[in-house]
C-alpha cells in the first residue's frame, strides 16, 4: 500500500516522533525563529481556534519558564487537556467569550494572540477564501479586545490577490504588518501567515468596528457608537 502524502511528509513524521498533536507546530516554531514572537516581553498568550492544540504546545515550551506565564486556548471543538494551558470551549464571535478569556487571563491582556484556525477546505479556492475571511474577521475582532498595546498578532490567511487590502487594514491597527509562508507550509497550500507587531490599540473612531462586513455599510448604525449585541460585529473587509 502506498504511503499517503502526510506519511511521506517530514514534518508529519517529526510531529509523531516529538509528541506534537499536529505538524502545524513547526509552522509556529519557524515563525518564532523569523519574528521572535516569544521574546522576553511575552508571558501571556491566547491561542484562538486552537484545536487540536499543537500551537498551544509550542507556546507552553516557549513560556513555561517565564514568571507569571499564562496560556489560554479556545475553540468551538472539544480539546484534550494540555499541561500548562487553560482550555475554553466557545465561539470567538461572542462577547461572552471575550469576557471568559479575559477572566481566564486573570483580567490581564495578552502579549501575543495566535490563530491557526481554518475551515474545512472544500477545494473551491474562492469559497475557501471567503469562509477563511469570516474566520479572520472574528479573530481580529476578539484580538482587539484582548491584546495589549504593543502586542503581537499572528493568524493564518488564504492568499489570492487580497493581501494588499488586508495589509492596509491591519496597518491601521499595528506598526508593522507582513505575510510569511514558513517552510513547514506545503508549497501547494494557499495558506500564508499574517504577522502583525506593535498593536496600536483600537481606533478611536466608533464607526470602525461597525462598517466592515465585506466592505459594505450594512452593519453600520449611525446612531450607535458601541456594540450592544451578544454577537460581536466583524471588522475585516478583505
Amino acid at each position: 500500500m502506498r504511503a499517503t502524502p502526510d506519511k511521506r511528509d517530514i514534518y508529519f513524521r517529526a510531529a509523531k516522533e516529538e509528541g506534537y498533536l499536529a505538524r502545524s507546530a513547526y509552522k509556529l516554531m519557524q515563525l518564532d525563529e523569523e519574528f521572535d514572537l516569544f521574546n522576553d516581553q511575552v508571558s501571556k498568550c491566547v491561542d484562538l481556534c486552537a484545536a487540536p492544540g499543537s500551537w498551544s504546545q509550542v507556546a507552553v515550551q516557549k513560556l513555561r519558564e517565564r514568571e507569571k506565564s499564562k496560556i489560554v486556548a479556545i475553540d468551538l471543538q472539544p480539546m484534550k487537556p494540555l499541561a500548562g494551558v487553560h482550555i475554553l470551549r466557545g465561539d470567538i464571535t461572542k462577547q461572552s467569550t471575550v469576557d471568559r478569556v479575559i477572566h481566564a487571563m486573570g483580567d490581564v491582556l495578552a502579549d501575543l494572540v495566535i490563530c491557526d484556525g481554518a475551515p474545512d477546505v472544500t477545494g473551491m479556492s474562492d469559497m475557501d477564501m471567503y469562509i477563511q475571511a469570516d474566520l479572520i474577521s472574528a479573530a481580529v475582532t476578539i484580538m482587539m479586545k484582548i491584546l495589549r498595546r504593543e502586542g503581537t498578532f499572528v493568524a493564518k490567511v488564504f492568499c489570492k490577490g487580497s493581501i494588499p487590502l488586508l495589509q492596509c487594514q491591519m496597518e491601521v491597527l499595528f506598526e508593522d504588518v507582513c505575510f510569511h509562508k514558513p517552510p513547514a507550509s506545503r508549497p501547494s497550500s494557499m495558506e500564508s501567515f499574517l504577522v502583525c507587531e506593535g498593536y496600536l490599540g483600537s481606533p478611536d473612531d466608533p464607526a470602525f468596528p461597525l462598517f466592515l462586513e465585506r466592505g459594505s455599510l450594512k452593519g453600520f448604525n449611525g446612531e450607535q457608537t458601541t456594540a450592544t449585541e451578544s454577537r460581536m460585529s466583524p471588522i475585516l473587509i478583505y
